[in-house]
C-alpha cells in the first residue's frame, strides 16, 4: 500500500483532513499470526489493557517456550486454564480456537486467498470469536486496509464527536457507513485516526 496515496485520499474528507495533518499514527507490521491474535482477543474481553496482559502471560506461562500450540491447549484441563486467572467461559472459548486452529492450521492459513466477509465469515464460525474479534485480527494481524468496525464503541464515539451524528439514533451504523463510504479502500487507516482523536491524541507533527 502506498500510505501517501491513502492520505491523500482520506484528505478529501474534510472532517478528517485536519486529523490526518495533527495526528501521528505510527506504522506497525501485522504479525501474520491470526491463531495467537484470537487468543490474545479472547484473554482481554472486558478487561483492563493491564489485567489482560498479566493473564494473558500467566496463560502462555503454562507451555513450553512460553508459546500455546493448538495441541497442548485442546488438551489441559479447565482447572490448569483457571489457575491464571480465566474464567470457565473463556477457558472454553480458547479451546474452541485451539480445536479450530489444529483443522484448519490458523497460524499459516492463506488468507491473501480470501476476501474480507469470506474472512469474518470463516472465524466467527468459532464459538467465542465475534465480528469485531474478525474486524480486529484483520486490520491488525492479517494487514487489511479496509476494515471499518462500525460496532466498535470507540469508533462509535469518534463518529459521533466528529460527525454530529446521534448516539440513539437507530440507524446510527448504517449512517456510519454511508459517511464512511468515500474513504475507501483506506477505511482500516480513516478508523486509527478515529480511535488516536478519541483518546485525545491530537499533537501538533513536527
Amino acid at each position: 500500500m502506498n500510505s501517501e496515496q491513502a492520505l491523500s485520499h482520506l484528505k478529501r474528507d474534510a472532517t478528517l483532513k485536519p486529523l490526518i495533518d495533527s495526528i501521528d499514527i505510527p506504522d506497525f507490521t501485522p504479525s501474520g499470526n491470526v491463531y495467537f491474535a484470537l487468543l490474545d482477543s479472547i484473554v482481554s474481553q472486558q478487561l483492563s489493557t493491564k489485567a489482560a496482559a498479566t493473564i494473558f502471560n500467566r496463560f502462555c506461562a503454562l507451555f513450553p517456550e512460553n508459546y500455546p500450540h493448538s495441541d497442548l491447549l485442546a488438551n489441559m484441563t479447565k482447572e490448569q486454564l483457571r489457575s491464571v486467572g480465566l474464567s470457565v467461559q473463556k477457558s472454553t472459548y480458547l479451546q474452541n480456537v485451539a480445536d479450530f486452529s489444529q483443522q484448519y492450521d490458523l497460524e499459516n492459513h492463506r488468507w491473501n486467498e480470501m476476501s474480507d466477509d469470506e474472512i469474518v465469515t470463516f472465524l466467527t464460525q468459532i464459538k467465542g470469536v465475534g465480528i469485531w474479534s474478525a474486524q480486529m485480527v484483520m486490520m491488525f494481524t492479517i494487514g487489511r486496509y479496509d476494515v471499518f468496525p462500525i460496532g466498535d464503541l470507540g469508533i462509535q464515539q469518534a463518529m459521533i464527536g466528529l460527525f454530529g451524528m446521534d448516539k440513539n439514533d437507530k440507524k446510527l451504523k448504517t449512517k456510519m457507513l454511508e459517511c464512511a463510504e468515500p474513504w475507501r479502500p483506506y477505511r482500516t487507516i480513516a478508523s486509527r485516526y478515529l480511535w488516536r482523536w478519541k483518546d485525545g491524541a491530537m499533537k501538533a507533527k513536527t
